[in-house]
């Protein structure tokens, strides 16, 4: 099969100069190249055509023998690229492989701020409701005085005399080429002859922000709240990181939250379990009432739906779960005394009908011990 024609392949006209060449190959490189097209036999060929066209479009002397005589001028040492053709294909992969895998060589030093983290302890009720509230917080901001570059004001980063503003420096070894950051402007392509006196030349100073942070309804223990662009500045102009506000959750004095649920120990008088009657307990809007009736036990647990929390992922709210606790009296007067002893003897005149549960777990002893 016929090769195709090699401007044809990188879609160039033939009078096309060298920044020209190296651009349509990079696009091509980038579209192909088989670390993005996994299992493409196609795009492999591709990948494959226009690096052998950019390998003899690029040297000075392959070009001209292919512009003169086809691919039979060039067919004998495309293979076998000179130094020339050698480094320009270095210069043009490099890049592909700095767009694709990340970074580039002058700009090496262009790195994106670090993120930042921030603790924040909230009540039960402003998770609940939301909230808005200020925080302050130590970064490394940008510099206003030189806005980045290290420079003092009215100067400029000059360009590294030992990479030529690359950031790299390439050593030649026969055929290959090998590449290491510049020792002298360590990968950022640029110098700074006259720093800035207030960044020192770093570009970024310490300092204490406010910002305002919304909390969303229904936050809960341990959730991040993403501020974009609010982490630390980037280096040499890069983007600034992001801040994670991390929720923490105050302990309540009433309410223990588990989810969208809410719990709470509702402690009744021994007369109320025994007797029954009308309770009023706390929701996060307000009060509620609930009907004990009687002979209600330690444990018993009411349920009160929808007087819990509504989740920021929930589509309704969460139920409020109230414990009941048979509180014992304490601190009786001698009559509490007698009517308690009084009840004692009466009770126990018929054990297994008014403590059913104290009469089966004597049994149960009982049985126990006997074995």
């Amino acid at each position: 099969m016929a090769k195709r024609d090699y401007y044809e392949i990188l879609g160039l006209n033939r009078d096309a100069d060298d920044s020209t060449i190296k651009k349509a190959y990079r696009k091509l490189a980038m579209k192909h190249h088989p670390d993005r097209n996994s299992g493409n036999s196609q795009s492999e060929e591709l990948f494959k055509e226009a690096k052998e066209a950019y390998e003899v479009l690029s040297d000075p002397n392959k070009r001209a023998a292919y512009d003169q005589f086809g691919h039979a001028g060039v067919d004998a040492s495309a293979a076998g690229a000179g130094a020339g053709g050698a480094q320009g294909f270095a210069d043009a992969f490099g890049d592909i492989f700095g767009d694709i895998f990340g970074g580039r060589g002058g700009r090496s030093n262009v790195h994106r701020g670090a993120d930042l983290r921030y603790s924040l302890e909230i009540s039960l009720e402003q998770a609940a409701h939301g909230t808005e509230t200020k925080i302050r917080i130590p970064t490394m901001d940008q510099c206003d005085t030189c806005h980045g570059d290290g420079s003092k004001p009215g100067s400029k980063p000059q360009t590294c005399p030992t990479c030529h503003g690359h950031g790299q420096v390439r050593m030649q070894q026969g055929f290959f080429s090998i590449q290491q950051t510049c020792p002298k402007c360590h990968g950022n392509g640029k110098i700074i002859t006259d720093p800035c006196g207030t960044c020192h030349g770093a570009g970024r100073v310490k300092r204490h922000k406010t910002l305002n942070v919304k909390i969303p309804m229904g936050v809960d223990d341990g959730d991040r709240i993403r501020i974009a662009g609010e982490g630390e500045a980037g280096t040499s102009g890069g983007p600034p990181g992001d801040l994670y506000v991390v929720i923490h959750l105050a302990s309540h004095s009433v309410f223990h939250r588990d989810g969208d649920h809410l719990h709470c120990e509702i402690p009744i008088s021994f007369t109320t379990a025994a007797l029954g009657g009308e309770i009023e307990v706390p929701t996060l809007e307000g009060h509620a009432k609930i009907k004990v009736p009687s002979e209600t036990q330690t444990g018993k647990i009411f349920r009160l739906r929808g007087k819990g929390i509504k989740g920021v992922r929930s589509n309704s709210k969460g139920d409020l779960l109230c414990h009941v606790i048979v509180e014992t009296p304490v601190k009786l007067t001698a009559r509490q005394k007698e009517l308690l002893e009084e009840l004692e003897v009466i009770s126990q005149k018929d054990g297994s009908r008014h403590s059913p549960r104290a009469k089966s777990w004597m049994d149960k002893a009982r049985e126990f011990f006997s074995e």
